[in-house]
């Protein structure tokens, strides 16, 4: 019998220069990394010593690319033309990964940050825009997204690798996507209902919406937002209720 598993990314890299105390505790926690690639936070020195930190815990990386919207963290739509999406994605996949590669790391996967993955969960364009881009810079790396998105069956049908992806911190709606962060109850921050909501996500691949309803959504990655209230003691709490149901934690990319 296959022993079930799953992999826990957080979105890190989000803050000027070396990784602050709780991003490192939670290095030690997650098995995968979305490293903001500047756009929306970050610069060339917090990419560094994150890729850095990331590697020294033996956690996998991956480029998190946004919209420009450094004053709006990323999470405000902006109209761009499909041809300006794809240099954007390249720009800051590239950037990444000539950073990691100073470091001898290797750059796993992308995952589009904020309001780019949100729109790219229903628009086809945006989404294949955003496909061509990491395909510009490197055919290897995989894509994390919603299950059924646009953005997965962009990847899919570019013969690029898709992981998809889950939120422990987010609440979702009955139409499967996640509930505006302007909505109350939107963010999550039980650490032990997310550690009981992680364990029977993986085992049943069905979540509860807002609602009340429960979901079918397969997931692969589970996402814990560094910035979200606990971040540390939640992912811990998830990381001992996995454990203790016979759950291992790892990347579906391999060591």
């Amino acid at each position: 019998m296959t022993t079930p598993s799953i992999d826990l990314n957080a979105d890190v890299g989000e803050h000027d220069g070396a990784p602050p105390a709780p991003e490192r505790a939670l290095l030690r926690l997650v098995t995968s990394v979305n490293v903001a690639c500047g756009w929306h936070a970050g610069d060339a020195s917090s990419m560094r010593h994150t890729v850095v930190a990331a590697a020294a815990c033996g956690v996998q990386v991956g480029a998190h690319p946004s919209f420009p919207d450094r004053e709006g963290f990323g999470r405000r739509m902006r109209a761009m033309p499909p041809h300006e999406i794809v240099d954007a994605v390249a720009h800051q996949v590239d950037a990444l990964c000539a950073v990691a590669a100073l470091e001898d790391v290797r750059v796993r996967f992308v995952k589009p940050h904020g309001a780019l993955y949100n729109v790219a969960w229903h628009d086809p364009s945006l989404a294949s825009a955003i496909v061509g881009g990491v395909l510009s810079v490197d055919a290897t790396l995989a894509i994390v997204a919603p299950h059924r998105s646009a953005l997965a069956a962009a990847a899919q049908a570019a013969g690029v690798r898709v992981v998809e992806e889950g939120f422990l911190d987010r609440a979702y709606e009955d139409n499967g996507r996640l509930t505006p962060r302007e909505i109350a109850g939107a963010v999550l921050t039980d650490a032990s209902a997310a550690a009981r909501r992680a364990a029977d996500w993986v085992l049943t691949g069905r979540v509860g919406a807002r609602s009340g309803s429960v979901l079918t959504v397969p997931v692969q990655t589970l996402c814990v937002h560094s910035d979200t209230p606990g971040a540390v003691a939640l992912a811990s709490a998830v990381r001992a209720a996995l454990a203790l149901a016979g759950i291992d934690v790892r990347s579906p990319l391999g060591p």
